[in-house]
């Protein structure tokens, strides 16, 4: 029954995790499957199946134009075409993840998560049937569609699997989520390679292949039950709570976690979902909306855009026949899956504090010892070859530090009342990120050339002493005890303390 490659390599590589996973239930990992497949996976296919047909969809643009209106588009025409439909992505990802917050709350995780599978599908269709009606348009508007689905897919999977799982494999569920989109990149990769589905008269069904894993959830995830969190502290549906619990995680004696909740809902006190503006003016989450900004909105800040723009240069100088490269491309894909599977063994071991702040010290000096291998490339023969190590070490470091740990972050560090908001601010801001940095990144290459690393070397460096010295450890903790932990950031030198005998209500306390 594991048919998702991650659970399994979860299992042999985390044993005590995996293992306690599989005694908790088979339907967790069935869930965090079927999430996966329908959820993160999509982006990550999405980001990677639209470089291997670009020369097909420019010649199609180009063939189309000229028969329509009788005389060829220039080639700044069609490089413009061209980059709006990969741009209109990022679009189409902002405006879902706008949404995500109040889809969530208003229909709740699982029916909003299968709404999501709506804008692929639609966005499927449209760019698989273009070739047949000749409408470059349809694969512009179908990217819009899939941007939305992304947008939407990105902030509820997360959201989603990180409340249906325990306190003791909240980390390492959440990780899931990264994973899968480890593995949609990697097999976008895969299928976009000329022998599978790269080739000219096979684009179409390549730009369309993303309605599968959509049809997938849809048919599967009705099986499965909310989010026991949800329909707890929001819908205040205790029997419905306690169904979910016994599904997902068996019939063993789970009163700690309920107890855990209950005492979030007795803080939350009937008070609405909060909105994104309410992050800003409430005190009570000013570090915590400070930790999501730095470690989850900026993941763009990291480099990783940058470090695969010059991979391709840097593999051929190495020696690797142009033939052979985009085969190397792939095992950076893989490289990536299987250390975010890493991630998931050590998470719930080593904590989230560990894994961030060595991750990032790692990324500096590779990032820095790039930017010099990359100047003296033509001084010897074997430094492209250390450049290509530092690229492979710089994945890794990526995978088992900022990809891994920012899944579960959001959902460990705000309450109830705020994750949908937190979620809509956390990944509006990271699409806003990528369009930006999309449109950007070309000119800093060309100003910069391979100094343009050296940003991205300070905000890892930044970020390594902002989580050493600042950020609270979340591993094995409650919420409410996350919140205390913040609540000393938050209220400088003044904390908030539950008083147990005035029902959640909360009193202030100074320090002696």
């Amino acid at each position: 029954m594991l048919e998702h490659p991650a659970l399994l390599a979860l299992c042999l590589l985390a044993p005590k995790e995996g293992f306690l996973l599989l005694m908790i239930s088979w339907n967790l990992l069935l869930l965090a499957f079927v999430l996966g497949i329908g959820g993160t996976f999509q982006y990550g296919l999405q980001v990677s199946i639209i470089n291997p047909p670009a020369e097909h969809i420019k010649s199609f643009i180009s063939e189309i134009w000229l028969e329509r209106y009788s005389f060829p588009l220039s080639d700044k025409g069609v490089t413009l075409l061209w980059s709006s439909i990969v741009s209109i992505y990022s679009i189409g990802g902002l405006l879902g993840s706008m949404y995500a917050g109040y889809f969530s709350i208003r229909f709740g995780r699982k029916k909003a998560m299968l709404f999501v599978n709506i804008p692929a599908l639609l966005g499927a269709a449209l760019m698989g049937f273009s070739k047949v009606f000749g409408s470059f348009e349809m694969i512009l508007l179908g990217r819009f569609f899939s941007g939305i689905c992304a947008g939407l897919g990105l902030n509820i999977h997360v959201m989603y699997v990180g409340e249906c799982a325990p306190k003791k494999l909240r980390g390492v569920t959440a990780i899931t989520a990264s994973t899968a989109i480890a593995i949609g990149k990697s097999v976008g990769f895969a299928i976009g390679l000329e022998e599978i589905l790269g080739a000219k008269a096979l684009w179409p069904v390549l730009m369309g292949v993303s309605a599968i894993p959509a049809l997938i959830q849809m048919v599967t995830l009705p099986f499965f039950p909310d989010s026991p969190r949800y329909l707890l502290i929001d819908k205040k549906d205790k029997e419905g709570c306690v169904k979910a619990m016994k599904q997902l995680w068996g019939d063993n004696d789970h009163v700690a976690e309920i107890d855990d909740m209950i005492a979030e809902q007795e803080i939350i006190n009937g008070e609405k979902a909060k909105s994104v503006l309410d992050l800003f003016r409430d005190q009570s989450v000013r570090w915590q909306l400070i930790t999501v900004f730095l470690v989850c909105c900026c993941l763009q800040l990291i480099g990783t855009n940058a470090v695969y723009f010059y991979a391709y240069d840097i593999f051929i100088k190495a020696g690797i026949p142009f033939s052979q490269v985009r085969y190397v491309s792939l095992g950076t894909g893989i490289t990536e899956v299987i250390t975010t599977i890493l991630c998931g063994f050590l998470i719930e071991r080593a904590g989230r504090k560990p894994l961030l702040w060595t991750s990032y010290v790692t990324m500096t000096l590779a990032l820095g010892l790039l930017t010099a291998t990359l100047s003296l490339q033509e001084r010897s023969y074997w430094i492209p070859y250390c450049s290509v190590v530092l690229i492979f070490i710089f994945i890794m470091s990526f995978g088992i530090g900022p990809a891994g740990v920012s899944c579960p972050l959001p959902t460990e560090i705000f309450i109830q009342s705020y994750r949908p908001a937190a979620y809509v601010f956390s990944g509006g801001l990271s699409w806003i990120q990528l369009f930006i940095i999309g449109l950007v990144f070309p000119f800093i290459v060309d100003g910069l050339g391979t100094y343009c690393f050296i940003f991205f070397l300070l905000y890892c460096l930044f970020m390594a002493i902002f989580v050493f010295l600042v950020m609270p450890e979340t591993k094995g903790k409650t919420m409410l005890q996350i919140r205390e932990d913040f609540n000393r950031l938050n209220y400088r030198g003044k904390k908030k303390l539950i008083d147990p005998e005035k029902s959640g209500h909360m009193v202030n306390t100074t320090r002696l």
